[in-house]
């Protein structure tokens, strides 16, 4: 079992370039299906603060896309066609 607290001390790095992505800002959790769906991380030149205050654009990353969560790190594999950031709402569900 892991905290949410815990995870906001971790990095976020993927695999697939090493690039180190930051440290979880968020959770997105979907109630009904009591589970977790993405972590968030803000996006680079993101001038939030504790992720208050507006913005930048978060990096929302899917829950398949982590591979492995170790003590300091959370490693995923993103590569530079997945879309990186929140889809936006319309009627019906999300747009990508």
């Amino acid at each position: 079992m892991v905290k949410v607290s815990e995870f906001q001390e971790k990095d976020v790095v993927n695999i697939l370039d090493g690039k180190n992505l930051g440290q979880v800002t968020d959770l997105e959790i979907n109630l009904q299906a009591g589970q977790v769906e993405a972590i968030v991380v803000p996006g680079k030149g993101n001038g939030k603060f504790f992720g208050f205050f507006g913005g930048g654009e978060d990096i929302i990353i899917p829950w398949r896309n982590i591979v492995k969560i170790g003590k300091d790190v959370i490693l995923v594999r993103l590569d530079d066609m997945m879309p990186l950031t929140k889809p936006e709402a319309v009627e019906g569900g999300y747009r990508p």
